[in-house]
């Protein structure tokens, strides 16, 4: 019923890798010597030539962090929505009293990240409504969130506006979510240029791709970010020093995806399909979430698993010596059989709801390469700021100058 691994012969399991078979959970001796051959690939490409970078910044995700971030206390710890509005006042605002609290936090964010990284080309992404297809999917979804509170709602245009006046692109949909709008960016370019994805959001660690060099940056506290580069130190590369606009940055590769989530980046999906995700409302197998990761590597995917499952035929013999398998091969202590079978249904919804959607119109259909990033105006857009009243958020042009009002 199992593979046997090629090393020490154990019915042990096999971590699917690109064409190769010679990943597995015993002496690691086939894992390393592949991860050896995937970083020399991966440096092989890089040392090819340069490729344009284009970052991809999802948009909602960076603003609505920056929003609590800079939110005063007051608002932090109101016990209520209506406690809350009574200290509205209290956040960044311009002199006409527009908040600005949210945009203040993504322009330094957004502007480190540029003169960081210097990507040719940047797209931002940002979600338009909760009404979009996987709603009408299932009406479930994302329904435990909270109505998205005032200041923050006005701030999301007006960063639209902000960058879009100075010619940076903005993706929006009436249909799809913002990380569809990414992941379709990622998908028409990852051919041609290297690509750098950003956002809190861990939908997206199923578009890393290694084999065409795209990451993805999580936004995280400096101590945090700091333990997770400890954490993934062997997959980065001998020597690797991170640059100082990377220090609130966790970067994933393939196999960092693979230390935290036990799973490949093609495996994300399956991974929620099971587990679920609180955070959207994607219901998941309930009590099946620490099975997950061992029967999606063995597996391969939510299908391969119901694929042994169907196997049995509905023979309880059968199914007892899948489960013992499960227990002795997989070291799954309480088989999740009959949780799968009765939330089969359940299983697929969850996985069609988890899948980034890669063709979305809105995305596919404009070219980046025509809108370069040093065709931007970033004085108009600092200025914009300057009348907002901020002035140490402050983007540098294209000859690396940052106007007038930047505060160091």
């Amino acid at each position: 019923m199992a593979k046997r691994c090629p090393v020490c012969g154990e019915p042990k399991l096999y971590l699917d890798c690109l064409e190769c078979e010679d990943r597995h959970q015993c002496d690691g001796t086939a894992r390393n010597s592949n991860k050896e051959d995937r970083k020399n690939g991966y440096e092989e490409e890089k040392n090819m030539g340069t490729r344009p970078k284009l970052l991809i910044v999802d948009g909602s995700s960076m603003l609505a962090t920056a929003y609590y971030a800079y939110m005063p206390n007051e608002m932090k710890f109101a016990k209520s929505d209506e406690e809350r509005e009574v200290h509205y006042d209290k956040l960044l605002h311009a002199p006409d009293g527009t908040y600005t609290n949210a945009v203040f936090g993504m322009s330094v964010q957004l502007s480190r990240l540029l003169s960081g990284w210097k990507p040719d080309h940047l797209a931002v992404a940002f979600d338009k409504t909760r009404n979009t297809f996987r709603r009408g999917m299932y009406d479930g979804y994302k329904a435990q969130r909270k109505e998205t509170q005032k200041p923050l709602k006005e701030q999301m245009a007006l960063m639209q506006e902000l960058l879009s006046s100075c010619g940076i692109p903005v993706f929006l949909s009436d249909i799809y979510e913002a990380d569809d709008l990414a992941g379709t960016l990622a998908h028409k370019y990852k051919e041609k240029m290297t690509v750098r994805l950003v956002s809190k959001d861990r939908d997206y660690l199923q578009l890393v791709d290694d084999a065409h060099d795209v990451r993805l940056w999580v936004p995280a506290a400096e101590k945090n970010a700091e333990e997770a580069r400890k954490k993934h130190a062997p997959y980065l590369g001998d020597g690797y020093e991170c640059p100082d606009f990377m220090k609130h940055l966790i970067e994933y590769t393939d196999e960092s995806v693979f230390a935290d989530k036990g799973v490949y980046p093609k495996n994300i999906l399956d991974l929620k399909a099971i587990e679920g995700d609180n955070s959207d409302n994607i219901p998941g197998i309930k009590g099946v979430s620490s099975a997950a990761a061992p029967l999606i590597r063995e597996y391969g995917g939510l299908k391969g698993i119901y694929e042994a499952i169907d196997a049995c035929g509905g023979d309880a013999k059968k199914e007892k010596e899948l489960s013992a398998f499960w227990k002795t091969g997989l070291s799954i202590s309480k088989s999740p059989l009959n949780a799968m079978k009765r939330d089969r249904e359940m299983a697929f919804l969850s996985l069609d709801l988890a899948t980034i959607r890669t063709y979305c119109d809105e995305a596919q259909d404009f070219d980046l390469e025509a809108n370069p990033l040093k065709c931007a105006d970033f004085k108009k857009l600092n200025e914009k700021l300057l009348d907002l009243g901020i002035k140490n958020a402050r983007f540098e042009d294209s000859t690396g100058d940052k106007g007038q009002g930047e505060i160091q």
